[in-house]
């Protein structure tokens, strides 16, 4: 499990709520692929950058799983690691409604934390890019892993796109809030047990006001 990395503050008021990167925070494609590209011309090895990105969430050994070598992972996620800043960071765009939604969070005098499968390093770069102010930060979690930090910091909300944050959410025994922004349509996301689907973080100080009056 990544680091966890918070600010010293009194309990909050309201709810603590967990948001997803990829897909839910932030458009990470252009840069993933970005990425993808260099590290195969740098490894010899053929990776299809447009396949890789359309499958966002999982964690990098399982994309790395299917274009090299079991006994090579381990290096290339590495590397893959080490190039990302100079590929990935500048190219990724912002999602509709984050500073919004975040806003929102901290309007309820409640908490803001970002948890994501993805290199913990490479998540804060990111959300410092944006100047996305999330108040805890935990990278390398995926699926029911998620449920750690989110119960170690008292999440009763996980905002997500894919199927696993559902799962997260879940084995975490918080309120599943799934965006359609990412790989997963709605019907795999109820079909998942999701609580509630949005269209995209737009929408979610609504719900979340609505979730706090009761």
């Amino acid at each position: 499990m990544g680091a966890m990395t918070d600010r010293i503050a009194p309990a909050p008021l309201g709810p603590t709520v967990g948001f997803d990167l990829d897909m839910t925070l932030i458009d990470s494609r252009p840069g993933i692929r970005a990425t993808w590209l260099a590290l195969s011309e740098r490894t010899g090895t053929y990776v299809d950058a447009d396949l890789a990105v359309s499958r966002l969430g999982p964690p990098l050994v399982d994309e790395l799983a299917q274009w090299f070598p079991a006994a090579e992972i381990p290096a290339v996620a590495d590397l893959y690691r080490e190039m990302y800043p100079a590929y990935a960071i500048e190219p990724t765009l912002l999602m509709p409604g984050v500073h919004e939604a975040m806003d929102a969070v901290h309007a309820t005098g409640g908490r803001t934390m970002v948890v994501t499968a993805k290199y913990e390093p490479n998540a804060k770069l990111h959300l410092a890019h944006h100047g996305i102010d999330a108040d805890v930060v935990v990278g390398g979690l995926w699926a029911e892993g998620k449920a750690e930090a989110l119960r170690a910091h008292g999440a009763s909300v996980y905002v997500g796109d894919h199927v696993g944050d559902v799962r997260g959410a879940r084995a975490a025994a918080a309120v599943a809030v799934s965006l359609t922004t990412g790989p997963c349509d709605a019907a795999e996301l109820e079909a998942a047990g999701t609580d509630v689907v949005l269209p995209d973080l737009t929408a979610f100080p609504a719900w979340l006001r609505g979730h706090v009056q009761g």
